[in-house]
This record gives structure tokens, C-alpha cells and sequence, in this order.
């Protein structure tokens, strides 16, 4: 195998999006990556990738075709073996474009969504609250207060990834209902697509991260937000939400793909001067490619089935994402040992893919959130 190739799962794609991905990510992209990291927002390759279809392969097809969410994977791994952070910006595009598709709501799958998949529009996800909230990790921070027509939205997200002033993203709120005439509400969530650009949102740049600073990611102040039927994508939010949740966690699974695949790749680099003194390093690019390559295999698998909404096919794809963001952390780690101090330059893309390999470990699902839905689910599974 080639060592500047994806796994033979990724790899055996069909050809023309993933040679599309690849033209952009090794040209445009690589040529921002730098500045990609220290705050550039790459919009122009944004939307160079969904023009391509690489956003947008995961969802059905105007003629009733299923969309092909290995393929999805495929391309977004392309993008992040050369820059994570824009791995996990598409991330966010695919999934704002799932939310709108599985909604059923034609104000969301109509025009909206089709400028969304022509890469005309942007957008991204504020499920992280909601799904730390639904483990019982943290409360959900959105308020909505039925009105006349909609809910009146209230609350503050710390941060929200793939924004920009006229971008949007998915997000739910508990909705507020006094049943008792005593101040209770009611347990009921609902999902809808928030628009920075609507009265009442305003974006507030968060504090600088170690890295992934071009991400696009903001807190989001809402202030009496109207939120109208055009723009719900679930009420009630939590049954949409098991059926869409695999496929949710799944796409990361590119994320790590890239990033891992670029770590190895980083490590044949300088085995022809260095694999003298490397070879007495762990964790060897030929040993983490076979397991890799074994992982992709499996998450091609899963994807096949993107809506099974089974709980053992669940703790599946729990599993692979949580494998995925650890060997992140194994190949990374082991791509700087083996480059040495030319790994440790500021410019250079392994150092760069030691802070991305962190941040796909903490970005939720983080792997100790990923570890309590595991062991929750199975403990549900076994027989009293």
C-alpha cells in the first residue's frame, strides 16, 4: 500500500468525488492550513467542498437514492489527512444538512436545502449541549416559551462551530410549559435551525483554543429569538433524535480517519533517514495501519446502516468513534516522535495534528462522554 493513500475501504470510493476532494484539499487547502489554525476561516474552501458534493453525499438523492454515508466519510477524511479542522467543519455541514433533510419539514427541505448542498449557504451544529444534556452530563441551556406562532428562545451556547453572520445551525431547547400553575415545565424538547443573522442572535468570539482557531466557532447569545414553524426541524425533539444519532457520531469517524491516515503518512516521511533509531519506537506506521485499516473496515460496515436505530448497533458506532479519537491520539503522539524536532517546528503539520488529534478526543462526544453512554447502554441491554 502506498502510504500517501486512505485504506483500501476509503479508498475503493468512486472516483470522481474523492479525486474532486482531493484536488482541493492538497491545493487550496494545504495552502491555508497554517493560517487555518491560527484563525483563518477557510470559506472559500468551504464551499468549494460542498459545490463538489463532498457535504452532501450522505443524504438521499432528489430520485429517492440513499445517500452513501461511507462515502461521506470518505471525502471528509480526504480533506482532514491535510487540515482537521476543516475535516470537522464538513463535519458540521453534513450534519446541518441531515437536520434539515430528516425533518420532514418542506420550509427546511426545499430551497434551503439545496442551496445548502450547492455549498451557496453554510452551516453547522449546537447539539453539543443537548446531547452532554441527554446523558446527564449538563442541563440543556436553551429556553423556549411557547407564543403565538412559535417559541420565544432565550439562552447562551458557549460555542458553536461552522458559524458566521449569515450561517445557521441546529439546535434544541427544553420548552418551557407551566402545567401545575407553579412555575414547573414540562419534560419536552424541541429542535430547530437558528439563524445568526435573526433578530435577537448576536455572536460573541470565544476565548483563543490551543488549536482549530478557524473553525468558525462562536457563543451564541439568543434573546427572545422567534422561532416559527418554517424553521423546527422536531417538536418533540427526542424521538428525531434516535433516529438520526448514528449517523451523528458515525461522520466524525472521518474526522479521525484523516487525521490518523495524515500521522502515518507523516512517519514513512522520515523512515528513509531516521527508521534506524525509529524502529525502536511503539507504536510503528505498519503496526497503526493494519489496526486502522481494520477500524475503517469496521466503520464502513456501520455505515451501511446509518439509521438503525437498535441500541447494540448504537454502542457500535459509540465504540468506533470512541477507537477512533484514541489511536488519534496514538498516531499523532507517535508521528512526533518519529519526526523528532522537525515535528516540533511551529509550521510544521505533525505538531499541528497533535493538538487536532486532542481535539477530536474532547469534542463531544468526548471519549469519557463516549465511555458513560457505552456503559449505560450495555448496562440497559443485559438481563436483569
Amino acid at each position: 500500500m502506498n502510504p500517501a493513500d486512505l485504506p483500501p475501504e476509503l479508498a475503493a470510493q468512486p472516483a470522481n468525488l474523492i479525486d474532486a476532494v482531493r484536488a482541493i484539499a492538497q491545493g487550496p487547502l494545504a495552502s491555508q492550513a497554517y493560517a487555518i489554525d491560527r484563525g483563518a476561516y477557510p470559506v472559500d474552501v468551504m464551499k468549494q467542498l460542498a459545490a463538489a458534493g463532498a457535504m452532501s453525499a450522505h443524504l438521499t438523492r432528489a430520485d429517492g437514492t440513499p445517500g452513501d454515508y461511507g462515502l461521506a466519510i470518505a471525502a471528509m477524511a480526504e480533506a482532514a489527512k491535510v487540515c482537521g479542522a476543516t475535516g470537522f467543519m464538513m463535519w458540521c455541514q453534513c450534519v446541518a444538512g441531515l437536520y434539515m433533510q430528516a425533518s420532514g419539514n418542506p420550509a427546511l427541505m426545499g430551497e434551503r436545502l439545496a442551496r445548502h448542498v450547492r455549498g451557496e449557504t453554510l452551516g453547522g451544529t449546537g447539539l453539543s449541549n443537548p446531547m452532554k444534556s441527554f446523558a446527564q452530563i449538563e442541563s440543556l441551556l436553551l429556553k423556549a416559551t411557547p407564543v403565538e406562532g412559535g417559541y420565544l428562545v432565550n439562552g447562551t451556547l458557549p460555542w458553536v462551530s461552522n458559524l458566521g453572520p449569515d450561517h445557521y445551525f441546529g439546535a434544541i431547547a427544553s420548552v418551557q410549559t407551566d402545567t401545575q400553575g407553579d412555575g414547573a415545565s414540562a419534560g419536552r424538547e424541541m429542535m430547530f435551525m437558528l439563524r445568526c443573522d435573526a433578530p435577537g442572535v448576536t455572536l460573541k468570539a470565544c476565548p483563543e483554543f490551543s488549536g482549530m482557531e478557524g473553525t468558525g466557532t462562536y457563543s451564541v447569545h439568543c434573546k427572545d429569538l422567534f422561532v416559527g414553524s418554517e424553521d423546527v426541524v422536531a417538536d418533540p425533539a427526542k424521538p428525531y433524535i434516535a433516529r438520526i444519532r448514528g449517523g451523528f457520531v458515525l461522520l466524525q469517524c472521518g474526522i479521525a480517519a484523516g487525521i490518523i491516515q495524515g500521522a502515518i503518512d507523516s512517519m514513512w516521511a522520515v523512515e528513509g533517514q531516521l527508521g534506524h533509531v525509529n524502529q525502536y519506537l511503539e507504536d510503528r506506521p505498519a503496526e497503526l495501519q493494519a489496526e486502522f485499516d481494520a477500524l475503517v473496515a469496521r466503520i464502513m460496515k456501520l455505515a451501511e446502516t446509518p439509521f438503525d436505530t437498535s441500541t447494540d448497533y448504537f454502542i457500535d458506532v459509540l465504540d468506533a468513534r470512541a477507537h477512533g479519537a484514541e489511536l488519534c491520539l496514538r498516531a499523532a503522539n507517535s508521528a512526533l516522535m518519529h519526526q523528532g524536532a522537525r515535528g516540533y517546528l511551529m509550521g510544521s503539520e505533525v505538531q499541528r495534528r497533535v493538538r487536532e488529534a486532542q481535539f477530536v478526543a474532547i469534542v463531544t462526544p468526548a471519549i469519557k462522554h463516549l465511555r458513560k453512554e457505552i456503559a449505560r447502554l450495555s448496562a440497559e441491554e443485559m438481563p436483569a
